[in-house]
């Protein structure tokens, strides 16, 4: 079974076909954006620039990688527009996607919907916003999975920067105003009768507030007055 699903999703890279089987039980899928100049991080960007905006969010970018590279699991990276076949994300360690979808909930539907048909029994996806995340909380979050069938990280904004899952829920991702404070709590009550685990909140990276009194990211904004 996982052959033939790997068969029938196949890795496009330029004119290159790649064919990836399971090596391991668990899937981490990256959502990422295209990093480009006035198209990442724009709520961040209303208050910084285009440019601080991009910068910040190629930081964030530079951090996903490292937290992701050593992972006990295969890490699944989803472009937002186009997938890149030479960038920060090295080959030999990420396996490359691209988002199907028309809203942010058919992306991570399609995705995750993916991942399963490959084999995978453990799958969790996170976004490339978040500073404040770690290899072990990503790997304390497969491990709550064993006794678990869902977990959830929810964000200091109402949404969550974690949703980790041992079989498709689509309800999860429909009925739901993406990018808004009720996003969590309209997930939470469609897991209400779910074995569900809840981790500690995180802040995510939308806007300057989340990261003006951070001291790694002032060097981004000099120009900007506390």
């Amino acid at each position: 079974m996982a052959i033939l699903g790997v068969k029938n999703n196949p890795v496009n890279l330029g004119s290159k076909q790649v064919f990836h089987l399971p090596g391991s039980k668990k899937a981490l899928i990256v959502f990422i954006r295209n990093p480009e100049l006035g198209k990442c991080k724009t709520r961040l960007a209303a208050t910084i620039g285009d440019q601080s905006a991009l910068d910040v969010y190629r930081f964030l970018l530079d951090h996903t990688v490292k937290i992701t590279s050593s992972l006990k699991a295969d890490v699944y990276v989803y472009y937002s527009e186009k997938i890149k076949e030479i960038d920060i994300w090295d080959t030999s360690i990420f396996r490359k996607k691209q988002q199907q979808g028309h809203d942010l909930g058919a992306k991570m539907q399609d995705a995750f919907t993916e991942v399963f048909k490959m084999g995978y029994q453990k799958a969790i996806i996170i976004g490339s916003d978040m500073y404040d995340i770690t290899t072990q909380d990503l790997e304390d979050a497969f491990l709550t999975l064993e006794d678990n069938n869902f977990v959830i990280g929810p964000a200091q904004d109402g949404g969550y920067y974690l949703l980790g899952m041992k079989h498709l829920k689509p309800q999860l991702f429909k009925n739901k105003k993406w990018g808004t404070n009720t996003v969590l709590s309209d997930t939470l009550q469609d897991l209400e009768l779910e074995n569900l685990a809840i981790l500690a909140e995180k802040n995510d990276v939308d806007y300057y507030e989340d990261i003006k009194d951070i001291a790694v990211f002032k060097k981004f904004f000099p120009h900007l007055k506390d």
